[in-house]
């Protein structure tokens, strides 16, 4: 493991310097990687998995259009696509990426085809923390491990073949063989982590709801829309509000700030923006810090676990969420959104 220096504290990391591929390899050569779900990560590690000169199987729900998916990705029924059960009686390795809720519910089936020496290996740890809502309860003869790529699925496959590879966190909850670091760190790196940093399940659910409800998609949606409103209210057209909003953020600004950081961005940009930025960010950092507080506390005592459970599990749930992302895509907002991708040079030329 190598040591780095993250703003005065000293990390350890795993890259492929530590851990080559060939390594990975060799760990991994009498296992069989079962990944169960072929919908958000499932088909990415699968595939990064495929191309490594691994040879995962599938275990999904038969005939639905993820069943599909898989086929249409290559995987042969039969032989490296089975129903979710079969596939989790022939892992030795078995990835749960089934949605949290698709956890909770087939649980019960594949804790009976677990095997003393598996590993059970997840992406979050949303149903090991939260045991006494979601009932997954491992047994205590097999490894509980972790590898959570730090970004969806659609970046973990595109990062993979554009060879840059997404940085994920591991952890490992139960060691019941001597050896679920050694494969906890193979899968990581077969996957195609940039590099892997280590966590605890806790500490990686905690992080993970907290961001996604924050910054990286509830605050920055939030934040998005009240800005569009502010302008539109003060007479700017769609077309101006949501360039200054979103189009000029994504498309260059945090481009900018992927590749060099919030310094270097304040320190290139005009001595008027440089001025605004650094007098106004203190005051939203205030601003939502309380938000944040609530948001953090409701994520660690499971109140937002609960909602989640609760939520996905109605009936009527996917009515109910398609009317609400409806109420998003028809938005005045996110119709100029269309207007404006659709004038992008690159779709121009599609047409």
């Amino acid at each position: 493991m190598a040591k780095i220096d993250f703003g005065g504290v000293l990390e350890e990391v795993i890259t492929l310097e530590e851990f080559p591929l060939e390594k990975a390899r060799e760990v991994l050569k009498d296992e069989t990687i079962a990944i169960l779900g072929y919908g958000v990560q499932g088909p990415a590690q699968a595939l990064n998995l495929r191309d490594n000169g691994f040879s995962p199987i599938i275990g999904q729900m038969e005939g639905d259009a993820y069943w599909q998916k898989a086929i249409a990705d290559g995987f042969v029924p039969g032989k490296t696509l089975f129903p979710i059960e079969e596939a989790a009686k022939r892992g030795t390795i078995i990835k749960e990426l089934l949605s949290d809720a698709g956890q909770v519910a087939t649980w019960p089936a594949v804790k009976k085809c677990l095997s003393k020496g598996n590993a059970l290996y997840f992406s979050h740890g949303f149903s090991i923390v939260y045991k006494d809502q979601t009932g997954v309860i491992p047994p205590a003869d097999v490894d509980v491990i972790l590898v959570a790529p730090k970004g969806s699925g659609t970046n973990v496959r595109r990062n993979f073949l554009d060879g840059s590879g997404i940085n994920s966190s591991f952890a490992i909850h139960q060691d019941y063989t001597g050896k679920a670091r050694e494969r906890t760190l193979a899968l990581g790196i077969a996957i195609g982590s940039g590099y892997l940093f280590p966590t605890t399940f806790e500490q990686e659910v905690y992080s993970d709801l907290t961001g996604e409800r924050g910054v990286l998609m509830g605050c920055l949606a939030g934040t998005m829309e009240a800005q569009y409103n502010i302008l539109r209210k003060n007479g700017h057209s769609p077309s101006e509000a949501f360039n200054e909003t979103v189009e000029e953020l994504t498309q260059s600004l945090i481009r900018l700030v992927g590749e060099n950081g919030m310094d270097w961005m304040f320190a290139n940009c005009s001595t008027t923006a440089q001025r605004g930025a650094l007098d106004w960010s203190p005051k939203f950092r205030d601003a939502v810090a309380p938000v944040f507080e609530d948001l953090y506390n409701r994520v660690r005592t499971g109140k937002e676990t609960k909602r989640v459970l609760e939520a996905n599990s109605a009936p009527d749930y996917l009515v109910k969420l398609r009317k609400e992302l409806d109420e998003i895509k028809n938005s005045e907002m996110w119709k100029a959104g269309a207007a404006v991708r659709a004038l992008r040079p690159e779709n121009r030329k599609k047409k």
